[in-house]
């Protein structure tokens, strides 16, 4: 199994990584789609060849071919609207929270799979790249949608965990060089 392999390579300085690898996807109330998408979108958005490498088979095996589409869709749209919208956000001029975005953004609305699946991904590449306005967002349409706040926490702490394994087995890599 590609999880196991990835939370043998963590290394013992980061124990509590491993542990929590382990339990965010392992004893996750997700339901399997929302839970695999999560993993591969979050993986992608780490950034990380070996956690992207690790966790990517599993996640195709336990997701339909749209669903592993709009999960790489997910992580694909919002590496470009973070960076855009955090940068409107940041700016101290909020004319430029008036100005059209003009940027293309179609996945959003026709994303292939169920809309809160894509928006709970969404919210998780989000929380990854730090952008407070896309958070907001997402987790409004997610609460609107009838989504509990557990299930909102649960996406941001396999992004947390999964973007935590990418720095720390990248760092540890640069550093075995």
């Amino acid at each position: 199994m590609a999880l196991d392999a990835l939370k043998s390579a963590i290394p013992d300085f980061a124990k509590d990584l491993k542990l929590n690898l382990g339990s965010v996807i392992g004893n996750s109330e997700l339901p399997q789609q929302q839970l695999w998408g999560t993993v591969l979108a979050c993986a992608i958005a780490s950034r990380s060849p070996k956690v992207l490498r690790e966790l990517e088979p599993e996640a195709k095996a336990n997701l339909s071919a749209e669903a592993y589409t709009a999960a790489k869709s997910a992580a694909a749209i919002m590496a470009m609207n973070n960076v855009f919208y955090r940068t409107r956000h940041l700016l101290s001029d909020p004319e430029y929270g008036n100005l059209r975005a003009g940027l293309r953004m179609n996945v959003i609305g026709k994303p292939g799979v169920e809309k809160v699946d894509f928006e709970l991904w969404s919210l998780a590449v989000s929380a990854i790249n730090g952008c407070g306005q896309c958070l907001d967002s997402h987790e409004q349409v997610l609460r609107k949608a009838g989504v509990d706040r557990e299930t909102v926490q649960e996406a941001v702490k396999i992004a947390a965990v999964i973007h935590a394994v990418g720095v720390t087995l990248d760092a540890e890599g640069v550093l075995a060089e």
